[in-house]
């Protein structure tokens, strides 16, 4: 039996999940680390501490499953998109990881929206004009910060800086330089206007490889650290969300793979780069005929988790005594509430939101509260507000690729049944679960079985995903969603002028507080 790793470097974790030959989970390990936001709008990760887990991740399940010598052939990559890591000469890092969720570039997406290049870039690169892109990030970093800016050599995502620390080269895959904002989609090559807009030079950034690229010969001391035959190959892989459409067997004209993770996506895979008049979904490589268009969402599972941590406390305390999950207690207090929560509707944009809005000055809302709610309905209304925003996205998708013929849905929320019934009555279709979870885990694996000769197609992914449960519409809770829905939407977009003043206020605010403790 041959065995094959895929590896998740997530946005609070390291997924290391291994598989036999076929597709079948014989080890796996989840390590977490921290996401750093101290100030208003930031959201950074120590790449060290991203590094660590994942060698941690590595030893441990090749430790548990103590292989015959030989049987792994290889290791391949999963990495959440859009992080800039500023590099000195010596590849030593002068910035902690800037994430896809830190919006302090938002004044320059702001600006290039404005004044209409950053629709130019968009139709080039596929990727809307969004603080979230390092694109905006290296803007920021060289007006903000301009003694880091003129000290970086080298401008590199996480998935880089660890395969740098591992081989001791310097590559980035198509799909993850695609998601810069950097990246011309038709040349498959570094846009000049990008770079221009940006400030940077070619050779501050990695060298241009495919997705099925192969790095041999490990260093040494780490090889011996996760107790790995150095040179086995590490497939160099594509970023999570294309790599999460191919994990659940997506990648066929007109299936549509929905994701709620921390954040979450909605996208469909085409044969040939494809881009939205309007820019509001992106276009991102998986491989040779392979272009994922979709839209992601900031609010997903992290939404979840601010409403266990801040307005259910007691039910959390509870859950640790009782040695239940919380989140497991939570869906079980949400179910109890009638679809449409009684009418509250929760607008889940607590970090700024991307699609379809693109707004990253966007904020949480409570609307319709009454003395009757409860913390029940707020609970519920909070996972349904996820799923309505992820269904505005699918609009928007399919005036671009046309109508959904078939949902695959994955992510840490496929584990809920609630969650999974909302998304089939919202989307009022049915929704397919794959058997495995970890689809993005089982995606990279795949590429890297494609990569290592081991399968012959892509498509070979389906004889991996496993059994799939399938979820209907209830006809009496989609027929509630469908009156709330347009008022969701309607809502959305008529905040839209006071996110931008309550954003400022926050932001001025918060820069108050954060003066005033330098004094202190």
């Amino acid at each position: 039996m041959e065995y094959v790793i895929g590896v998740d470097i997530g946005t609070t974790s390291v997924k290391t999940v291994l598989y036999d030959e076929d597709g079948n989970v014989k080890g796996y390990s989840n390590d977490l680390y921290p996401l750093y936001q101290d100030t208003a709008d930031m959201a950074e990760e120590d790449p060290e501490e991203i590094f660590s887990a994942m060698i941690e991740g590595l030893n441990h399940v090749l430790e548990k499953a103590d292989l015959e010598h030989g049987s792994l052939k290889g290791v391949s990559y999963s990495c959440a998109m859009h992080s800039v890591i500023c590099l000195d000469e010596n590849y030593k890092p002068l910035t902690r990881a800037i994430t896809w969720a830190d919006n302090r570039a938002v004044k320059y997406a702001d600006e290039l929206k404005e004044n209409g290049i950053g629709m130019e870039l968009y139709k080039k690169t596929g990727v809307p004009t969004h603080p979230m892109t390092p694109l905006t990030k290296i803007m920021w970093l060289r007006n903000e910060k301009p003694d880091i800016y003129k000290k970086t050599r080298y401008f590199v995502g996480i998935k880089e800086y660890i395969n740098y620390k591992l081989f001791g080269e310097l590559k980035e895959d198509y799909s993850i330089a695609n998601a810069t904002g950097l990246f011309n989609i038709f040349t498959m090559d570094w846009d000049d206007q990008a770079l221009e807009v940006a400030g940077v030079t070619r050779d501050q950034l990695p060298e241009l490889v495919d997705t099925t690229y192969q790095f041999k010969r490990m260093v040494d001391h780490y090889a011996n650290m996760i107790g790995i035959n150095k040179e086995t190959p590490f497939v160099i892989g594509a970023s999570d969300g294309p790599l999460a459409n191919l994990g659940v067997n997506a990648i066929q004209p007109g299936v549509v793979a929905v994701t709620i993770g921390t954040s979450g996506a909605v996208r469909v895979v085409t044969d040939k780069p494809t881009i939205d008049p309007k820019g509001r979904v992106f276009c991102y490589y998986l491989s040779e005929n392979m272009w994922v268009v979709g839209g992601p969402v900031n609010n997903g599972g992290i939404v979840f988790r601010w409403v266990r941590d801040q307005l259910c406390l007691p039910e959390k305390v509870t859950a640790e005594q009782m040695h239940l999950d919380a989140y497991d207690l939570l869906t079980q207090i949400a179910a109890a509430v009638p679809a449409g929560s009684d009418g509250l509707i929760f607008l889940p944009f607590l970090g700024g939101e991307r699609a379809p809005i693109w707004d990253a000055d966007a904020r949480g809302t409570f609307f319709g509260l009454t003395r009757k709610h409860t913390r029940a309905n707020m609970i519920r209304a909070a996972l349904e507000g996820i799923v309505y925003n992820l269904y505005t996205v699918m609009l928007a998708l399919e005036e671009v690729v046309g109508e959904p013929k078939k949902i695959q849905a994955t992510g840490g929320f496929a584990r809920s049944k609630l969650w999974r019934q909302m998304l089939a009555d919202i989307f009022e279709q049915d929704v397919n679960i794959p058997e495995s979870f970890e689809g993005t885990a089982l995606g990279a694996a795949t590429l890297g079985m494609y990569s290592l000769g081991m399968i012959s197609s892509l498509y070979d992914v389906s004889k991996f995903v496993g059994v799939t449960n399938t979820h209907k519409p209830n006809p009496k809770n989609y027929e509630a969603y469908r009156e709330l829905i347009p008022i969701y939407i309607r809502l959305s977009r008529y905040l839209k002028p006071e996110y931008k003043n309550i954003a400022t206020y926050q932001r001025k605010h918060a820069n108050d507080v954060s003066q005033d403790t330098k004094k202190d």
